[in-house]
């Protein structure tokens, strides 16, 4: 069956030069943009309950913008001025760069990896004597805890912010050919929303492993997969399956 329409489980990007418009514009296709999931802050007094006391840490990681925020709120709420002497590891460039709105970028407090967690982990390492925190999400990826536990540094995950399942009553009458996800959490939101879901001649794109598996392990059949060494991002993978199906443009 053809490809006309697909939903992708995410915010619209904000970019111009998304690959995803330049999608539409050569196979004619339409892509809505709609988030399956979103995230909320938890309160002080919860962050309390966590046994965390900020005054305690020198060190703070950062993994996501989100991450930024509620460090930042959950700081504010307790009436905590964050020293000049903290310490920041941010994930990547884009986090530090996102942390710019808190802090003055100073060069020698704020360290930056590449892209993925362990690539942090030199860093780290290289200061083992700091006490870290960790603010995160409900979700925190098993990697994480397994890469600071084998750099026996003193750290401290606590909860800032949840992963919230999204209201998506509004589509139960609307069919897309495909249904694009990007986490566990996506296929968790559709199936909460439509637990009568019935897939039928719907295809389902998936990105990463751990959305592969909980696509399978609730009985869904994945028609498109990505990353592969053909189709290294989401869109590559859409357009390669769109080609195959509405015949090659």
């Amino acid at each position: 069956m053809k490809v006309k329409t697909i939903l992708v489980s995410q915010p619209e990007p904000k970019i111009e030069n998304s690959p995803y418009f330049d999608l539409v514009e050569r196979q004619k296709v339409k892509i809505d943009f709609r988030p399956f999931i979103h995230v909320e802050g938890v309160s002080s007094k919860e962050v309390r309950a966590q046994k965390v006391d900020l005054t305690k840490y020198t060190a703070i990681i950062l993994t996501s913008r989100n991450s930024v925020d509620h460090f930042f709120r959950i700081a504010e709420e307790l009436r905590f001025k964050v020293p000049d002497t903290m310490k920041y590891f941010c994930q990547s460039e884009a986090v530090a760069f996102y942390l710019q709105k808190y802090v003055v970028y100073r060069k020698r407090k704020i360290y930056v990896g590449k892209r993925t967690f362990s690539e942090l982990s030199p860093l780290i390492k290289k200061y083992k004597n700091e006490n870290f925190l960790l603010p995160s999400s409900d979700q925190l990826k098993l990697e994480v805890p397994a890469v600071l536990d084998d750099l026996g540094v003193a750290w401290k995950q606590a909860t800032f912010y949840k992963t919230v399942v999204s209201d998506l009553s509004d589509l139960r009458d609307v069919y897309y050919d495909i249904l694009v996800f990007f986490s566990p959490s996506g296929i968790k939101s559709l199936l909460e929303n439509f637990p009568d879901f019935e897939q039928k001649n719907t295809r389902i794109a998936v990105f990463g492993n751990t959305t592969v598996k909980a696509a399978a392990d609730n009985g869904l059949r994945v028609d498109i997969q990505a990353p592969t060494p053909e189709t290294p991002s989401m869109t590559m993978a859409l357009e390669k399956y769109i080609k195959q199906v509405n015949g090659k443009k």
